[in-house]
């Protein structure tokens, strides 16, 4: 959620964070500062606001230094304000901060009892007094930081610069991301590659109770227990092309149209080029073994769960339960010896997804992780990793990650049913033809974002918005509505389209539209009924179904979006296009801000 970059070199550091902190902007954050060291002081610039606002302030109030660090803030403990922006600061010690301290409210009371006064209301500045109090007990710069350390409880990133010691940044991770670059003659600390893409292509991910002390020479190491470690560094991709908007106006609308290409780059690294059959890499388990299975994830990446599971027990004829991340462990289902946990996470990093692996993993089941970033924690924790091949996905509202998860979801479950024997080499072969042709058609389906555009005038007055689904167009229903309330603000809910008349139908009037995603497949005709229902109450029906399905009900429809006929095995992955083209043109005319809604964060790593 919140950025982390720090810098110590000989460069001027303040536009190198600022710059650095435009690259997090895509993580979703309502603050943003730096500081850096000026003859041995620190100088901080906070704003509340947008990156370009604390650009301005640094225009109007230059820091000049060699040595710093720069936060966005997504707001926690205490409202967005400049007073809780980051970085915190005593005069002696300045921190920013990615995650929560659990135990802060203690920490407080402790210190407050001893005199310190604090000015803020965030759960960082303890940290700030924690490192300060250590070195009054004469302990060096590391020393003080690793010792304060000990006293916290929860999940941090940390970066802490020192008055008075030029050229030294420390980071530690517990919990939250943090990555090491190496430069020529200088260092950099970032929340993840991104951050530091354009100044080094040499990264370091660190691990869970790293310490870490940067100075323009080098980087030294120590793990949780206090030993000096290496860590290796990737060579890493600069990125540079990829996170441009091009001619588009968003990156959403961008990774939108990127859904053909990137859903071709994830299919090919799973489909042999000579067969065409699936393949996956090497895996330490048995798929013809495993006795159930359990998908967890959260937001857009659990109705890629819920998809999966109908795809599953359907087609590999696989028990399988599907569970949001951050009731999976709280609930401590009882869970089959030997199970398959699959987790999914664009950024696997998302905090409650990741405590569901450690948790399953502690509980003796195998574990599957299917994420975008192919150092991430997770992908590092799991037994095994499935990649989308998404590339860097800007927009906080998801797009080209969600319909990629699909894709190799899909193929994991080819893989399964071949493995437990539950379809013939006739329908294998079929279902892999019919994966194989989604890039082409997803390009069909772009074709009519000029028609959504024109649909989403109407759509964008109303107060309330439903959608419906049934089988795997029930998910999509569910996504749709995620879609258009994360970036439009308009209420919108998904629902089985067979539940309407046990309660939701209560919301159809006038002017209410209902956006009914339903291919012509063996639940067409019930949806038909459904449809008919909210039709007869006046709802204003957008219809989103291949020829035979409009051939059958368009006319029933206030607009009509027609799919490219497919099996019904891929038909959720087309048919999500046009739910993210219409919420995103929903959004354009309303006026709010498309990449980077608010309240909203890209990589969730707090619970």
């Amino acid at each position: 959620m919140c950025g982390i970059v720090g810098i110590t070199g000989t460069r001027s550091a303040s536009p190198i964070l600022i710059e650095a902190l435009r690259r997090l902007e895509y993580r979703g954050y309502d603050s943003a500062g730096i500081a850096t060291l000026v003859n041995g002081s620190i100088e901080r610039r906070r704003s509340e606001g947008k990156i370009r606002d604390l650009d301005a302030l640094v225009q109007r109030q230059p820091v000049p230094g060699t040595t710093g660090i720069g936060h966005t803030r997504w707001a926690t403990h205490g409202m967005p304000s400049e007073a809780n922006a980051h970085p915190h600061s005593d005069g002696r010690v300045a921190v920013v901060h990615n995650g929560i301290i659990e135990n802060f409210q203690a920490l407080r009371a402790e210190l407050e009892d001893s005199g310190v006064a604090f000015t803020s209301e965030t759960d960082t500045e303890v940290v700030v007094h924690l490192v300060s109090r250590e070195l009054d007990r004469g302990l060096a710069p590391v020393d003080a930081a690793a010792r304060a350390i000990t006293h916290l409880e929860g999940a941090f990133a940390l970066a802490i610069i020192f008055a008075g010691h030029h050229g030294l940044v420390v980071g530690a991770r517990q919990g939250s991301p943090l990555a090491v670059g190496y430069g020529d003659g200088e260092m950099f600390l970032g929340s993840d590659a991104l951050a530091l893409a354009p100044l080094t292509t040499r990264i370091t991910y660190l691990e869970d109770g790293d310490l870490v002390a940067l100075t323009p020479e080098g980087v030294s190491v120590r793990d949780a227990k206090g030993s000096k470690v290496e860590r290796r560094i990737h060579e890493v991709s600069k990125l540079g092309d990829e996170l441009g908007k091009g001619n588009f106006p968003h990156y959403m609308l961008k990774e939108i149209y990127e859904q053909p290409t990137v859903i071709g780059d994830s299919l090919l690294s799973y489909v042999h080029h000579v067969t065409g059959a699936i393949e996956l890499p090497h895996l330490p388990f048995d798929l013809a073994t495993i006795p159930a299975a359990r998908v967890v994830a959260c937001g857009t990446s659990f109705h890629a769960a819920l998809i999966a599971r109908y795809w599953l027990e359907s087609l590999a004829r696989l028990p399988v339960e599907a569970d949001v991340a951050s009731e999976f462990r709280y609930r401590d289902p009882p869970l089959v010896p030997g199970g398959l946990g699959i987790y999914i996470s664009q950024s696997g990093e998302t905090a409650d997804t990741l405590a569901a692996l450690r948790h399953a993993r502690s509980r003796d089941q195998h574990t599957l992780a299917v994420v975008n970033v192919a150092e991430s924690s997770m992908a590092r924790e799991a037994d095994a990793v499935l990649l989308t091949l998404a590339g860097p996905e800007i927009g906080v509202a998801s797009t080209k990650a969600f319909t990629t998860q699909l894709v190799v979801l899909a193929s994991l479950t080819l893989a399964i049913a071949r493995a437990r024997g539950a379809i013939d080499k006739a329908r294998e072969a079929a279902l892999s033809a019919a994966i194989a042709e989604v890039p082409a058609r997803a390009a069909e389906v772009l074709r009519h974002d000029e028609r959504i555009k024109h649909m989403a005038v109407d759509v964008a007055k109303a107060q309330t918005v439903l959608y419906l689904g049934r089988g795997t167009a029930y998910p999509i229903a569910l996504e749709g509505a995620l879609k258009l309330k994360e970036i439009s603000y308009i209420h919108a809910e998904g629902f089985a389209a067979g539940e309407m008349k046990h309660g939701p139908i209560a919301l159809v009037d006038g002017n209410v539209p209902i956006i009914v995603v339903a291919p012509y497949d063996d639940l067409f005709e019930k949806t038909a009924s459904n449809m008919q229902e909210v039709k007869a109450r006046g709802g204003k029906v957008i219809f989103i179904s291949d020829n035979k399905g409009i051939s059958r009900l368009g006319s029933l429809a206030e607009a009509a979006i027609e799919i490219p006929t497919v099996d019904p095995f891929v038909a959720p992955i087309l048919y999500t296009i046009p739910v993210q083209l219409l919420a995103y043109h929903v959004a354009v005319i309303r006026g709010t801000d498309v990449d980077q809604p608010r309240n909203l964060a890209k990589s969730v790593t707090v619970e």
